[in-house]
């Protein structure tokens, strides 16, 4: 869940903010060339986006940093990549469904546009945007073309830091079922879904949660 944790810390604030400006800016050639893109980044294979990373890691190492290496950071680079799409979708698409009237009357009371995305548009529309945040944790979580191509690796457990090699769950899961040797390693790749499939479960739970306080729809 580190690379999860890491690649969501890295897609949020921009895959959020993307979200907010398409829905509340006015029409322009940047915005319809802005949406087209993150519909098409949505559509783009997971393979290509660990293609990208390798590719920076080639780059880097000819041109720049000699010594660089696929590592955490560069799947966690590269998952958020794959994931800012599904963020700006969803807090796009929770903002445009909420009635014109709440803009309306927060604007004719006072507030500034600032005041009333912050305390009226987005608390109202926190609801479809968590489902977008835990849409993007179980995309992000599930990956495996990503992290093979980037830095995850069989037997290296967790990692020492962002720029070290580490072992994901879903790697796990591909490897023993692909390439096991005996029972024991069949049962391995077995109980590492089994768990990841509880993880996600948890996750889940916790959105649904949340989503039922009043607090996220006052």
């Amino acid at each position: 869940m580190t690379v999860v944790a890491c690649a969501l810390s890295l897609a949020l604030l921009p895959g959020l903010a993307t979200g907010i400006w398409l829905a509340t800016s006015a029409a322009s050639r940047f915005k319809t060339i802005l949406a087209l893109g993150i519909d098409i980044l949505a559509g783009v294979p997971s393979i290509l986006m660990g293609l990208f990373g390798f590719t920076l890691i080639l780059f880097l190492r000819n041109w720049l940093l000699p010594s660089a290496n696929t590592c955490l950071l560069l799947s966690a680079l590269s998952l958020a990549m794959l994931i800012i799409p599904y963020l700006a979708v969803a807090t796009r698409t929770a903002l445009q469904a909420l009635t014109p009237s709440l803009e309306i009357t927060a604007l004719s009371l006072g507030m500034t546009r600032w005041q009333t995305l912050r305390l009226v548009l987005l608390p109202q529309a926190a609801k479809g945007i968590i489902g977008g945040i835990m849409l993007a944790m179980g995309r992000a979580a599930e990956d495996t073309a990503v992290i093979m191509l980037t830095g995850a690796v069989a037997n290296a457990g967790l990692p020492g830091g962002v720029f070290e090699r580490y072992e994901a769950l879903p790697f796990t899961i591909f490897y023993y079922s692909a390439q096991y040797q005996s029972d024991s390693e069949l049962q391995m790749a077995f109980g590492a879904a089994l768990t990841l499939l509880c993880l996600t479960a948890a996750i889940f739970s916790v959105a649904g949660l949340l989503q039922r306080t009043p607090s996220w729809r006052s």
